[in-house]
């Protein structure tokens, strides 16, 4: 497998876990199960057990020989915190981290109870240390690995779709230990409300006017693939003004397979109101994410918005004409 990635937010990925099951509706569409299982009975083939949990201890020690530094997505086929992957496992998933203190780790998880109990624990930490100890760091001259917890080098994240999930998943973010914590709003399903997570705003002079924001980072972006559902405009501008006025850093990953864009709509180049002169294949609700034809979003009135399904390529990732593509500071590479 390899380890680049178009992932817009990461440099490479590192699947020391492949495989996983659905715990929400953002699981629906699933990437990586829907590739894993196109092989699934495929005699020899890596993804032979299709998107079964399997742990790869064949990808265990991949970082330890990246030498150039670079920020890496834990587990983009999987998810670490997963009810099948023993904890044991997961303390040398941590420790081969904690030996690569030039590399930045992004973890995201749907399953936040589960790492906010292990990363609290005495003793999942003094076992993941101390098997870090026995790896030789890769970079010479670096801090000494195994003497630092939470791990500086890691982001810890949840995955939220729509606020259902970050009323569950963010509180129990809040309470892990971490030395960036982030959230992936991808793929945006709704509007969420990220205001008690985020800081209350600054003083005139810059300072921080409240306590420290619980988000270190926000990414937020639409769904493309088969089945792809659209994106409510308001629901990304929404999180990117939450974040500005928090000065918290925002990346917009993508529009997704769909876009609301009027040119899309308008082929020909004739116009610029997609209403007129082409109905759109879908309209959302900036309320609750339901979809429906012309005749019905046009008798209701209201907050419905046109949106075209053209591919993620053609949709492209700015947001009002501005590519968003913050990290949290300092960027360690």
């Amino acid at each position: 497998m390899s380890t680049t990635t178009s992932i817009e937010w990461t440099d490479a990925s590192w699947n020391p876990v492949t495989g996983c099951s659905e715990v929400s509706e953002g699981c629906e569409h699933c990437y990586a199960k829907t590739f894993a299982e196109r092989w699934r009975d495929t005699s020899g083939h890596y993804f032979a057990s299709g998107f079964d949990v399997r742990l790869r201890r064949d990808k265990l020690a991949a970082p330890l020989r990246w030498r150039t530094p670079r920020r890496v997505f834990v587990n983009s086929m999987s998810d670490l915190f997963h009810t099948d992957v023993p904890d044991e496992y997961i303390a040398e998933v941590f420790a081969v981290m904690a030996a690569c203190p030039q590399h930045t780790f992004q973890l995201l998880t749907k399953r936040p109870g589960r790492m906010r109990s292990l990363l609290l624990n005495d003793a999942f930490a003094d076992r993941a240390m101390d098997r870090s100890l026995v790896i030789t760091p890769v970079a010479a001259g670096e801090r000494p690995h195994g003497d630092t917890w939470p791990l500086p080098n890691l982001w810890v994240g949840v995955s939220v779709e729509n606020q259902r999930w970050a009323d569950v998943r963010l509180p129990v973010l809040a309470g892990t230990p971490a030395a960036i914590r982030w959230v992936s709003a991808e793929p945006l399903l709704g509007p969420v409300n990220l205001s008690p997570w985020l800081g209350d705003g600054f003083d005139a002079d810059g300072t921080p006017a409240g306590w420290r924001s619980t988000l270190d980072w926000v990414v937020a972006g639409g769904e493309s693939g088969y089945g792809a559902r659209p994106m409510h405009p308001g629901w990304a501008r929404s999180l990117r003004d939450q974040c500005a006025a928090s000065r918290v850093p925002f990346l917009f990953k993508q529009r997704g397979a769909w876009t609301w864009d009027a040119r899309y709509g308008n082929p020909d180049g004739t116009g610029s109101d997609p209403w007129a002169d082409r109905d759109p294949d879908a309209y959302v609700t900036r309320l609750d994410g339901r979809t429906a034809d012309v005749r019905t979003a046009m008798a209701e009135g209201g907050d419905w918005h046109g949106v075209y399904r053209v591919g993620k390529g053609r949709a492209g990732r700015d947001l009002d004409g501005t590519i968003h593509d913050d990290f949290p500071a300092p960027d360690p590479r």
